[in-house]
């Protein structure tokens, strides 16, 4: 089997989009950290009791790397109407994210103080349990420290054959 073959069969498999977000711990006691966030579409919910959720992500990505130091993130639950987000996030390559979060409206977590993108369906304050090699990713499995529904209405964003779909 190829990866091309591998991957034209997962992406027939739909997949709700979330925005997983981490501040990087500021590099002096004066400074302030900067906020880092990566769009994922391998998210799950793990556990009920303990609460747990897992994301993977790419080896030696800018999320895997500053998870490995602290252990503190959250996940907004997209909504359809946020895929400018979703896109903006999934840009490789960047070397910060501080101008990304510029007009996006988000409040802090209040034990992670990881951006919460405001209008999610859902978001979620995470602290890492366990992580687990696998290939070339991550899977970071997280313990819920909060999960709130800032957005009571809306349609989750999708990603399915690799584009953003509407549910429906």
């Amino acid at each position: 089997m190829s990866n091309d073959e591998f991957r034209a069969a997962l992406s027939r498999l739909a997949a709700g989009v979330v925005l997983v977000t981490a501040e990087e711990p500021p590099l002096d006691e004066n400074g302030l950290g900067e906020d880092v966030g990566m769009t994922a579409t391998a998210f799950m919910s793990v556990s009920l009791d303990p609460p747990l959720v897992m994301v993977s992500l790419r080896n030696d990505s800018r999320m895997d790397d500053l998870l490995a130091e602290q252990p503190l993130w959250a996940v907004s639950v997209l909504a359809e109407s946020q895929r400018h987000i979703a896109g903006r996030f999934a840009m490789k390559g960047r070397i910060s994210d501080r101008l990304l979060f510029e007009d996006i409206p988000y409040r802090r977590g209040e034990f992670t103080r990881a951006p919460l993108v405001g209008g999610a369906l859902a978001t979620l304050e995470c602290r890492t349990e366990q992580r687990v090699p696998a290939g070339d990713h991550m899977l970071v499995i997280g313990r819920v420290l909060s999960a709130s529904l800032p957005s009571g209405e809306g349609t989750p964003l999708m990603y399915f054959r690799g584009r953003y779909r509407q549910l429906g």
